[in-house]
């Protein structure tokens, strides 16, 4: 059997996205300069039905720029009339990535993938999984081609439910995202941390989620990145042993070998890669 396809580099190392609403152009530059490592210009939650044709056409002009880091944007939902509008609109754009919200199935990921196929460039695919149909199939939505990272959309998945949007009764589906991410070698993002006022318990979530399996966070205020970005940066200690294991490998020529008394074969080795590209970010 191959290994699992590893996800490029680029939104799939980020640590952090930072949302921005897709009608505040005012904010879109501020958002560039805040120091996330990817931003999205919202137009589905963020922008009320009124305002979405005009948040639309400030998003695609914002696109068509030069930007510093990975700018995309979050569309409304593909079976929507404004989904399809908006995939419409990117005919001839080039997002850095392109979120699509409330995915259920594989084949909505392929028809994204498609169109987007005319465009100038391929666009990496970020699917938040936000309901039970989705988390269901979040393995073969992981594995469609195109889909570089998944989202947990953990507040609409509660309300889906019918749970509470807390730890506890969140805990088992995001560890079954975490499984469903890792079999396609993608990359995994937690649900923004909706306190703004509480540092510590943004910290302890990100500790959380980074031992369970996470790869980054969405954040929703440029304040939220220092403590995102302390969680999911790799340690130097971390960062030291996964050369070793690189080293290592390279010596082996591929084989299994032994670093710190512990054996080491490829999945190991990809995961040291994983964490050198994060470390990047730093």
């Amino acid at each position: 059997m191959s290994p699992p396809h590893i996800s490029p580099p680029g939104i799939a190392v980020a640590r952090s996205i930072l949302f921005v609403p897709g009608d505040r152009p005012d904010r879109f530059e501020k958002a560039l300069a805040s120091g996330a490592d990817a931003v999205v210009l919202d137009l589905e939650d963020a922008v009320a039905p009124e305002r979405k044709a005009a948040a639309r056409e400030a998003v695609v002009a914002r696109l068509a720029q030069p930007a510093p880091v990975p700018l995309g944007l979050r569309m409304n939902p593909l079976p929507t009339p404004e989904g399809i509008a908006d995939l419409a609109a990117l005919a001839g754009a080039a997002p850095s990535f392109l979120m699509l919200p409330k995915v259920e199935a594989a084949e909505e990921v392929s028809v994204v993938r498609r169109v987007l196929a005319r465009g100038p460039r391929a666009v990496p695919l970020v699917a938040l999984i936000e309901s039970a149909a989705g988390l269901a199939r979040a393995g073969a939505i992981a594995a469609e081609e195109g889909c570089v990272a998944l989202g947990f959309g953990g507040v609409d998945l509660a309300a889906d439910l019918g749970c509470e949007p807390s730890w506890e009764p969140l805990l088992a589906h995001r560890a079954a995202l975490v499984a469903g991410a890792a079999r396609a070698g993608r990359a995994l993002f937690d649900v923004p941390f909706l306190e703004l006022a509480d540092e510590a318990g943004l910290e302890a979530e990100c500790r959380r989620v980074r031992a369970l399996g996470f790869t980054g966070k969405l954040a929703i205020h440029p304040r939220q990145l220092a403590g995102i970005h302390a969680a999911f940066t790799p340690s130097a200690a971390a960062v030291e042993r996964a050369q070793r294991v690189i080293a290592a490998m390279e010596a082996a020529a591929g084989g299994v070998c032994v670093v710190d008394g512990r054996m080491v074969d490829a999945p190991v080795q990809r995961a040291a890669l994983r964490v050198l590209a994060r470390a990047g970010r730093g």
